[in-house]
């Protein structure tokens, strides 16, 4: 039987336990189809002895919960949604985390593993997810999706400590938890205004002027947004967007000439649109956003398939994910910078420690022809990509 909070007077009793425990395991049930941000609807949390199931409609302040999970270990899986929502509503996430999904990409499960089907092959215990579409914003909970919310932290710890302990054989430990920790960090879960630009279709088009007014119309968007709790596409539309950036309409008669700009939307938002576009026309010049890059054109491009090619390869291999060793984006830097040394094009694919250590000199040895891949074992149908970088043993 699990124990529900749902009131301010239970509160400070959660929080020091969750503060006193060596390790919580967490996951948060939320709604996000129609609200600007996930709307929490449940917080689970798991104990050595049991779990609390924690109703943030009845406590909408959950700052101290927050504070008090930053002081444990908390363990989870596929956690970063979970931790978004933490650091857009307090302003803070955990600092010690274990994410079992992580994890679990380091022995060859894939980089999305599900938690029913790891549970299924180490805990030999088969979840019935019968509650996934679940309407969790209803109360009280049914049965049903109470056995839902145990489950989803029930089996939080003996996939831990099976996962750490296969990890630490297979001689991986330290790479899992150095990936987990990043989990941790304020940073990945701030808003990238370069990435947002990206975003709209058409902005790799755009001039830096015109990208500096679709900035500012950004900004507009996400404050209304926000101030209405909407997603930001109900304020306007991705190709409104795109099109005022390059219209850059400075009268309202102006806003007339997009079609998607209907009379409502002028009339509501038409001096908020205008006033956007002139501080987007007064940026200065050299802080305006960077174009984004140009296409790698073929050649380039058929590099790039081929350093992803060995990338893949040598992660398979390792039995690993070829996204956990290397960013497709990591080998197109490469590809358009061109660096001249080792130095530097380590600098440039962004990357250290173990993967540094995994796929750098099998990449530059391949970039300096100094290194030959073959593919071995074709005829007998199981064919392998190997790398050699014995230029005497390469002759062919």
């Amino acid at each position: 039987m699990t124990d529900i909070v749902a009131s301010y007077d239970a509160l400070p009793a959660l929080c020091e336990r969750v503060a006193k425990a060596a390790r919580v395991g967490v996951d948060t049930e939320f709604h996000a189809e129609r609200t600007y941000a996930p709307r929490l609807m449940v917080v689970q949390l798991a104990f050595e002895d049991g779990s609390v199931e924690v109703d943030p409609i009845a406590i909408p302040d959950l700052d101290a919960l927050s504070v008090a999970l930053g002081e444990t270990t908390v363990v989870g899986h596929a956690l970063s949604s979970d931790l978004k929502i933490f650091a857009d509503r307090f302003g803070r996430v955990p600092s010690k985390v274990f994410d079992c999904q992580v994890a679990a990409s380091f022995l060859g499960y894939g980089m999305q593993v599900s938690l029913a089907d790891l549970v299924r092959d180490v805990c030999k215990v088969r979840l019935a997810k019968s509650q996934t579409v679940s309407d969790w914003s209803a109360r009280p909970f049914t049965p049903k999706q109470i056995d839902y919310l145990v489950d989803d932290v029930n089996y939080l710890f003996a996939l831990q400590d099976a996962l750490t302990e296969r990890l630490a054989s297979a001689g991986r430990l330290e790479w899992a938890l150095a990936e987990s920790a990043q989990l941790g960090e304020m940073d990945r879960y701030r808003s990238d205004e370069r990435r947002g630009l990206l975003r709209i279709s058409g902005s790799n088009r755009m001039n830096r002027r015109e990208l500096g007014v679709l900035s500012q119309l950004l900004v507009l968007r996400d404050r209304i947004a926000r101030e209405r709790d909407i997603p930001p596409k109900y304020v306007m539309p991705d190709d409104v967007m795109a099109g005022l950036a390059t219209l850059r309409p400075k009268h309202a008669e102006d806003l007339a000439q997009l079609r998607r700009l209907d009379a409502g939307m002028r009339r509501n938002l038409g001096d908020a649109i205008l006033a956007a576009v002139a501080r987007g026309e007064a940026i200065p010049e050299e802080d305006l956003p960077e174009k984004a890059a140009r296409p790698l054109g073929n050649a380039r491009e058929t590099l790039v398939a081929l350093l992803g090619v060995a990338a893949g390869e040598i992660a398979r291999g390792h039995d690993l994910p070829q996204s956990r060793v290397v960013p497709r984006a990591a080998l197109e830097r490469v590809a358009r910078e061109i660096p001249s040394d080792r130095e530097a094009f380590a600098r440039t694919l962004g990357i250290e420690g173990w993967r540094l250590e995994l796929i750098g000199d099998p990449l530059w040895g391949l970039l300096c022809g100094t290194g030959v891949a073959r593919v071995e074992g074709y005829l007998e149908g199981d064919p392998k990509i190997v790398f050699t970088h014995d230029r005497e043993r390469q002759e062919l």
